[in-house]
């Protein structure tokens, strides 16, 4: 596990930094899934445990210092699309991220994954993280208050003189400005500080900090398979599966490139152990009862305080074991103290078009396109669907459809059938 260079106590600095930049997910994740109808108290254990499993996993079997835990963004698909939006159980949307993990898995071995890494373009890459973002922005406003329906304008400012909303929109300062002075756990100081602002208002209920864990029976083994079988579910797997690849294949990239382990022939040492590693997460992720789990681009920050070796992954699963016990101080913290978090990641997650070709419009339209189409249909497969249908159509335009590789042409493929026959 460990080379030339590398320093022990540095390691676990270092996974002790990722964990302060991601452990706001015990926090939201839970919040996120309530939503759906999932117990919070379970979902706050499936949480640690799938995040704590899965880093230690990428940490022993790839070595790579990548920390694992529910997805943002694939749990607000989980919940306002597939269950809100297509009113499906949250247990049958548990089994669609069972099979989508199973299907990981398979094309992981079989290295299809691989070649759906290098086969989709970055532009599409790059608008897939944008769009997201937007959409956990969307998701973030709505929440805080910032932003409410309107039956003429479709959305419209709320009303910002509310108690919740004033503080939300202070808590998301808060993580801002935090965040600029590089201040480690930003996010989780901000979601703190402002549900502790909200007790003497009453707007909090404090119950404590140290605990026993809660109950994970509400959601441990709940999932339905046989229902995510059935007809209309198959496209929520392969969507869950898509995001997560190009999700895993974004992180990947970006937190090698930055830890200086990308080989000379810009390849990712040990991708296929971590692509395993990731498929098994998210197996796991679904028995415990949370959505896709996935590698985490807050690994960053502990490859920036020098992590690189697996140890780093392994100190941040022991910390996640840890926080099993702090279940009162995450599961008392509100909904408008978690809400400026979405929007802060949202902020980061849009930075992915600053790298986009903008000289090419057969790059950068379609990746506008799918960017804007996933917060305006409400729907991260949607948004992909169109995406990949205008960079097909666009570049067969421009008269460069041989561009088009065969992984796009497949998906604007099904998506045409999938807009087609409604």
């Amino acid at each position: 596990m460990f080379g030339p260079g590398v320093s022990i106590r540095t390691e676990l600095l270092a996974g002790a930094t990722t964990w302060l930049t991601m452990a706001y997910i015990v926090v939201v994740n839970p919040s996120i899934l309530a939503v759906s109808g999932i117990d919070p108290g379970a979902a706050f254990v499936a949480t640690c445990l799938a995040a704590a499993i899965g880093s230690a996993a990428m940490g022993l079997f790839a070595n790579l210092p990548l920390a694992l835990a529910p997805g943002m963004g694939l749990n607000a698909y989980f919940t306002f699309v597939v269950v809100k939006g297509m009113g499906i159980p949250w247990q049958t949307a548990l089994g669609a991220v069972f099979l989508s993990g199973i299907l990981f898995l398979i094309v992981s071995l079989l290295r299809v994954r691989e070649w759906l890494i290098v086969a989709i373009p970055t532009s599409l890459k790059l608008g897939i993280g944008a769009g997201i973002g937007l959409f956990l922005g969307l998701i973030g406003l709505k929440e805080m208050g910032v932003v409410v329906a309107d039956p003429a304008t479709l959305v419209t400012l709320g009303h910002l003189g509310t108690p919740t909303t004033l503080l939300s929109c202070l808590g998301f300062l808060v993580i801002a400005g935090l965040s600029a002075r590089r201040v480690p756990g930003a996010i989780l100081i901000g979601i703190l500080s402002i549900s502790a602002i909200g007790i003497p208002l009453g707007l909090t209920s404090f119950h404590g900090i140290v605990a026993m864990p809660p109950s994970l029976a509400p959601t441990f083994l709940q999932l339905d398979i046989p229902g995510a079988l059935r007809l209309g579910v198959p496209v929520v797997v392969l969507t869950f599966f898509l995001v997560d690849v190009l999700d895993n294949a974004g992180t990947l990239i970006a937190t090698t490139q930055r830890a200086g382990l990308v080989r000379p022939d810009g390849t990712v040492p040990r991708l296929r152990e971590a692509l395993l590693a990731d498929s098994g997460g998210a197996i796991l992720g679904a028995l415990l009862g949370t959505s896709t789990t996935t590698s985490y681009i807050e690994s960053a920050a502990g490859i920036q305080a020098g992590g690189r070796t697996g140890l780093t992954a392994v100190t941040v699963a022991v910390l996640f074991l840890l926080t099993l016990f702090f279940a009162p101080l995450a599961t008392a913290i509100p909904a408008f103290a978690t809400a400026p978090a979405l929007l802060f990641v949202a902020c980061l997650m849009a930075a992915a078009l600053r790298d986009l070709n903008w000289d090419d419009a057969t790059d950068a339209i379609p990746a506008v396109v799918l960017t804007l189409a996933m917060p305006f249909t409400f729907s991260i497969a949607t948004g992909i669907g169109l995406g990949f249908i205008a960079h097909a159509a666009i570049k067969l335009a421009a008269g460069r459809g041989r561009e088009v590789p065969g992984a796009v042409w497949l998906i604007a493929g099904l998506s045409v059938l999938k807009f087609g026959l409604g």
